[in-house]
């Protein structure tokens, strides 16, 4: 009993002391784990920046409607009226109702 009570406890304590040796010490790598320092932009280098990304902007939906005129009948859906889905819809539970009275169908328009 004692032999196999050794035994183990030195088998969980090699294990504990695996597992405690792997874990690192919650520390970054300092070489690479800073970004690189810059000093902080000043007010008129922010609004310069922010005058050139809305020139960007306004090129770039001013090519996007251009695009979009170019595809304007692709992908269009018909609309249909209120009257022609209400006809529709009469149509298809018509030609369901014989086998909803069947039991075929549980319920609805299926």
């Amino acid at each position: 009993m004692n032999k196999l009570v050794l035994s183990l406890s030195l088998a969980v304590a090699q294990m504990l002391a695996v597992s405690a040796f792997a874990q690192s010490k919650g520390e970054a790598d300092p070489a690479q784990s800073k970004a690189i320092p810059s000093a902080p932009a000043t007010k008129a280098e922010k609004a310069e920046a922010k005058k050139v990304r809305k020139a960007e902007g306004a090129v770039a939906v001013k090519q996007k409607a251009s695009e979009d005129e170019s595809n304007k009948s692709k992908g269009v859906a018909k609309v249909a009226t209120k009257s022609e889905r209400k006809a529709a819809a009469i149509k298809r539970k018509a030609e369901i109702a014989p086998a909803v009275k069947k039991g075929e169908i549980s319920s609805g328009e299926k």
